[in-house]
């Protein structure tokens, strides 16, 4: 079913268009949740939380427009999915392997990176939650600043002033540590 008519069922309060939507998006929305939650709730929480991207899109249907309701959804399950992490003050998940530098084979190389990967990881959990989660969300998760922006509820401007401040941060907690060369 293409997306005006769902859309024109659903202002018309008609549930068929919400189980298309649904029928649609799904899947979608439901890997956007499980890779913001992780293992950091039980099935039943991600389900809630696809449940209520869904509740939104059926409130508000009528702000819903044809060819931008994918990019919607997307945007309102990642906010509903920080929200839910956030209602049960936990953070989204640094999984170990992020900060993790290849190895060369060489012992001795091994362990400095080891090292170097304990202290940027130690640099990181010191930043400031909604810092250390912009961070996060750029560097090692790719998110543009205006997905960022988006899903935390924070002007461009902003996020990018954090990630400079978080780099300045980060270089100098690195640098009195000594792993990073003055140049």
């Amino acid at each position: 079913m293409r997306e005006t008519i769902i859309l024109q069922r659903m202002k018309a309060g008609d549930p068929s268009g919400l189980e298309a939507l649904m029928a649609c998006y799904l899947p979608y929305i439901s890997v956007i949740v499980w890779n913001i939650l992780r293992s950091a709730m039980t099935p039943q929480d991600g389900e809630e939380v696809v449940a209520d991207v869904f509740l939104a899109a059926w409130n508000q249907a009528s702000d819903l427009k044809a060819g931008h309701v994918k990019g919607w959804l997307g945007a309102v399950a990642r906010n509903k999915a920080k929200n839910k992490l956030r209602e049960l003050g936990k953070t989204i998940p640094l999984e170990e392997s992020v900060l993790e530098l290849p190895g060369t084979g060489d012992p001795a190389d091994d362990v400095e990176r080891a090292e170097e990967q304990a202290l940027v990881r130690q640099a990181v959990d010191a930043l400031p939650p909604e810092d250390r989660e912009v961070f996060l969300r750029h560097y090692y998760y790719a998110q543009t600043v205006r997905e960022i922006s988006a899903c935390m509820g924070l002007k461009e401007s902003t996020v990018k002033t954090k990630l400079r401040r978080g780099r300045i941060k980060l270089k100098e907690l690195l640098s009195k540590e000594g792993s990073l060369n003055e140049t």
